[in-house]
């Protein structure tokens, strides 16, 4: 009887520790499940910072009411700033990760994105309320989240801060679509003359909107891989934000031009590459 007794007792632990392997082997699959596939995931060391997070915001556009003519430039030009917005925390939230203690993210990241989407917002809300009926309770889509648990997925992120505004960098790559890789484009701004007070506004909106334009590039990068043949990149993804560049540089220069010296040679800053 002793000797049954232990042999049952052992057999008792050995389930235990095999159950417990299983667990941490499930435990280092789920790990991996969330990594694989996001290049830029990472390990969170410490701060209570989430690795391989996203920030996730609700949907604006689709809670506006029908837009008056003379709202839509201005509700157009806050929405497009609005991702701006998101794309900028995304990139410190992947830049930060382990820095700060357990309220970091909220305190440094969401805190600041929900009051800057509340002035935007509230924005776009009386661009409507001068020509129709204000739409009421969009505050409430300020707050944003981390994983994606509020609202719609996120923009892409901006590309890294590199040697230009906005981490519009120069760093080249190939055409092909190898699922790692980031949109870079030459840095506007800094080749721009001095700009004309009358023209600010329009040059600063135009800028954001370059900005924008890279990232949704950048996702679409990032959300094609393995799609169309060698020069999928450049026919489907680069070759169009070139164009939209072209355009919008163009409005730059067209700007400036009208009370200054019209700056030439911007088109040259139009292409991008991976």
């Amino acid at each position: 009887m002793p000797a049954s007794g232990g042999r049952h007792r052992l057999s008792r632990r050995t389930k235990i520790a095999t159950g417990a392997l299983a667990l941490a082997i499930a435990g280092g699959a789920l790990a991996i499940a969330t990594t694989v596939g996001d290049p830029n995931a990472a390990n969170a060391a410490s701060g209570g910072q989430a690795a391989g997070g996203q920030i996730s915001c609700p949907d604006v556009a689709s809670r506006l009411p029908a837009i008056p003519a003379q709202a839509q430039a201005e509700v157009q030009r806050n929405l497009e700033l609005l991702n701006t917005q998101i794309a900028e925390a995304d990139n410190r939230l992947r830049t930060t990760v382990g820095q700060g203690g357990p309220n970091f993210v909220q305190n440094a990241i969401l805190g600041p994105l929900a009051d800057k989407r509340k002035s935007t917002i509230d924005r776009i809300a009386i661009s409507i309320g001068r020509r129709a009926e204000k739409p009421q309770g969009l505050d409430s889509l300020a707050t944003c989240s981390v994983g994606g648990q509020a609202g719609a997925p996120a923009p892409a992120p901006a590309p890294a801060q590199g040697t230009g505004n906005g981490g519009q960098n120069g760093n080249t790559g190939n055409t092909g679509n190898a699922g790692v890789g980031r949109i870079s484009c030459p840095d506007v701004a800094s080749k721009l003359p001095a700009i004309p007070a009358q023209a600010q506004a329009e040059v600063q909106r135009n800028l954001e909107l370059l900005n924008t334009q890279i990232a949704e590039a950048d996702n679409r990068l990032r959300t094609t891989v393995g799609q169309g043949g060698p020069n999928f990149v450049q026919n489907a993804i680069l070759g169009p934000l070139e164009d939209k560049r072209v355009a919008t540089i163009n409005r730059i220069a067209t700007a400036i031009g009208r009370t200054a010296a019209k700056p030439q040679g911007l088109d040259a800053l139009a292409p991008c590459s991976r």
